[in-house]
């Protein structure tokens, strides 16, 4: 029997991603390669989003793009998995506000910084971010004091999180701090998180085979 879970995805991009939170939450499901190029940007797969971009996420008649949201809905849509801290409990806060500051501010500064993009002078209000230090200060601040952005309880804010400082510290948009080090090897010891990493180095290996 097909899953309702497909996942669309590529096996070099922000797709990891969101692979690693599907590996977290321990439910069957469906995955679609597709290559960069014409497949991806074809009718049919703008149809599921129109951006022709990946990763996407298909539940039924229910579709979920961009990586963050798809961490944040399959905490929610699998609850079992104990990923996201329920509504009204204090580490709630602590997980939506990390979580939208990776999406935001982090991915903000980090492409800019690859860009080689400078904020001119007197104009950080103007952007998420304001500048590169403030955001990877107010990181740094977190994670001395704290295993996961929920304290002692990991979460999917971790997975997107884990993931954006994981790409940061590799390609070198991202400062080698100590806290930052620690955090991502945590993160990356997780088993979910290997078991991604082996399915998508795999496909990577089958397309150059």
């Amino acid at each position: 029997m097909p899953s309702e879970l497909v996942y669309y995805t590529h096996p070099q991009s922000r797709g990891r991603i969101a692979h690693w939170m599907l590996e977290e939450v321990g439910q069957p499901y469906d995955t679609v390669w597709l290559p960069f190029g014409p497949e991806m940007k074809s009718a049919d797969y703008r149809a599921i989003n129109p951006m022709g971009k990946v990763p996407a996420l298909r539940d039924g008649d229910a579709v979920v793009t961009e990586a963050a949201a798809i961490c944040a809905y399959l905490a929610d849509r699998f609850p079992q998995a104990g990923l996201a801290p329920e509504p009204g409990r204090r580490e709630r806060a602590a997980y939506l506000r990390w979580l939208f500051f990776a999406a935001g501010p982090l991915e903000q500064a980090t492409v800019a910084h690859a860009l080689g993009w400078q904020v001119p002078e007197g104009r950080s209000g103007m952007v998420g971010f304001g500048s590169r230090d403030d955001t990877l200060a107010a990181l740094e601040g977190l994670l001395l004091n704290s295993t996961w952005v929920c304290g002692e309880r990991f979460s999917a804010a971790d997975v997107y999180l884990g993931s954006s400082l994981g790409w940061g510290l590799m390609f070198g948009t991202i400062d080698r701090r100590p806290a930052f080090e620690a955090y991502v090897a945590r993160a990356q010891a997780r088993p979910a998180a290997q078991r991604a990493h082996q399915i998508n180095e795999a496909r990577i290996a089958a397309t150059k085979a």
